[in-house]
């Protein structure tokens, strides 16, 4: 199951093992946990600490599935998983943790964790082609090593459909703590944490108050601000990063084959690669922190975020980048992560013999029709305009494939349900100005971007689109304070275009404060002169 090339890698990560590991298997007779078998026996041929006991456990609810335990604690990580595409990492990190490797968490995050007062079992179901997922799982099963009245299992919905049809789950990942819904998309330890211990928020609040202000303040940690970030650092400048996630979009992203330089990479591999360049810097980086509110003085800038925290900086760069745009008609948020879903990447699988509609003709839209069509038994895509803006090539593609149709001048009216999850679409011909609808189990919007200026509306100057107003140096309305990215009203919302900008946006900043503190010794030169 695992190549040559694969097991060599798995051999030598596990030589960092220190502690025994038993691998409990709960297998049946099935195609599946053969397949699981497989990949645990080649796991446990590549270490004398690993011992894979099989059981046939006809009163185990989840067959296959699989525990990583340490012997002789309460140590265990569970897996109603075949855990490879893109929770592999997932299994790898796992097996390290459980293995004795040490934990690359924040001395006062583990802390944290430990003194967490409650018993919590989670539940996360995911899938094999959500790069989302791993996020959350891997944070819930550190966790649950660090602290062991907490238990995770990770759950792959198309394993277990009928878990996933009884539970109604139709986005991932879906996470659930002591059988209610918990959360729902991508989460780090420190949002988990948040949740969980109630206090934290104002303790953080207080201390991000306490700290001095920054020579430059960067609000976001995409493309552009991490971009901001190294190059406000490397002019030896006391920089900060405030972000609620850092990484932003690029999180989202599967594939990216644009950047020059990196042939292809997937989105969360670009995140990381950006964080530890960041990391390379001395920059203060104040992770999972919601901005709420800017406000502008003679020689300070403030941040007020969600926490009650107030950060502060002599210049301020603007890169909160956006998020997908919604359709913005009934049905569509009633029906949110119940149907109606923005990553086919993502929730694709969960809807593997469905109907399912795609709105949107342009390059995300196609590709996105084009993916689900090899899951779903059939997809409807939706255009506003008279043709697909698609790049022909993949136009071409969507059109070769059976079990497609595509309807342009469609203006989606509505998304219909039950109460509990999508049943169809509604559209108007916008040329004979009939409505349509088409029976279906789910919806993917795929058109385009919205900025994330809301908290920004009253400071400074926004576009009719709610983009950020800069000149070529990335200058706001409001002195000193610079934005960067797909916040802005730069013409293409492109990574390469955004890491530029962010740069601009960095050496805008130092010079705004070399020339302020020219200006101001200016008037203490002439008082000395003066005396």
């Amino acid at each position: 199951m695992l190549d040559a090339n694969l097991k060599t890698q798995l051999k030598a990560y596990l030589e960092k093992v220190t502690q025994p590991i038993e691998i409990v298997a709960s297998l049946d007779d099935g195609a599946k946990s053969r397949e699981m078998q497989e990949l645990l026996q080649e796991i446990a041929q590549l270490s004398d600490r690993i011992q894979l006991v099989e059981q046939r456990d006809a009163a185990n609810a989840r067959t296959p599935s699989f525990k990583l335990n340490r012997p002789g604690t309460d140590v265990s990580i569970e897996f109603a998983a075949i855990p490879m595409g893109h929770e592999f990492t997932s299994l790898v990190l796992a097996l390290l943790q459980v293995g004795g490797h040490p934990i690359k968490l924040d001395d006062k995050v583990i802390e944290q964790i430990k003194n967490l007062d409650g018993d919590y079992s989670f539940e996360t179901y995911v899938s094999l082609t959500c790069q989302n997922c791993p996020e959350v799982v891997q944070a819930l099963n550190v966790m649950s090593i660090i602290n062991p009245r907490i238990r995770s299992v990770t759950i792959d919905g198309a394993l277990f459909q009928g878990e996933v049809e009884q539970r109604q789950i139709m986005a991932v990942p879906t996470v659930y703590m002591n059988g209610e819904v918990f959360g729902q998309g991508r989460t780090g330890v420190e949002e988990i944490l948040a949740k969980l211990d109630t206090g934290a928020a104002a303790r953080k609040g207080e201390e991000l108050s306490a700290k001095e202000p920054y020579d430059v303040l960067i609000v976001g940690g995409g493309p552009a601000g991490a971009a901001a970030a190294i190059y406000a650092a490397r002019k030896g400048i006391r920089t900060g990063v405030v972000a609620e996630r850092f990484g932003g979009q690029v999180l989202d992203t599967l594939a990216i084959e644009n950047f020059i330089s990196v042939k292809e990479t997937e989105g969360p591999q670009f995140a990381t690669a950006l964080e530890q360049h960041v990391k390379a810097y001395d920059v203060d980086i104040m992770n999972v922190q919601r901005a709420e509110q800017l406000v502008a003085g003679d020689k300070l800038v403030e941040v007020k975020l969600a926490n009650g925290g107030v950060l502060k900086g002599k210049t301020v760069i603007l890169s909160t980048g956006a998020r997908w745009r919604e359709v913005n008609v009934p049905g569509e948020r009633e029906y949110r992560n119940h149907g109606v879903a923005y990553c086919p990447h993502c929730d694709g699988p969960l809807f593997k013999g469905k109907r399912v509609s795609v709105i949107g003709g342009g390059n995300s839209g196609v590709e996105a029709a084009i993916d689900l069509a090899g899951i779903v038994s059939h997809v409807t895509l939706l255009e506003f305009a008279a043709e697909l803006k698609a790049d022909a090539v993949l136009v071409k593609k969507l059109k070769s494939l059976p079990n497609v149709t595509i309807v342009t001048s469609a203006q989606t009216t509505e998304i219909t349900g039950d109460g509990k999850k999508v049943n169809g679409i509604s559209y108007k011909e916008r040329d004979s100005g009939e409505i349509r609808h088409v029976e279906l189990e789910g919806v993917f919007v795929q058109i385009g971007l919205v900025p994330n200026t809301e908290w920004l509306k009253g400071t400074v100057a926004l576009s009719k689109h709610g983009e950020i107003e800069i000149d070529a140096r990335g200058q706001t309305s409001i002195p000193g304070v610079f934005a960067a990215g797909d916040v802005t009203t730069v013409p293409y919302k492109q990574i390469v275009i955004a890491v530029g900008a962010g740069a601009t946006a960095a050496l805008s900043a130092f010079d705004h404060l070399i020339r302020s503190s020219v200006e101001d010794e200016a008037p203490a030169a002439k008082e000395a002169v003066a005396a």
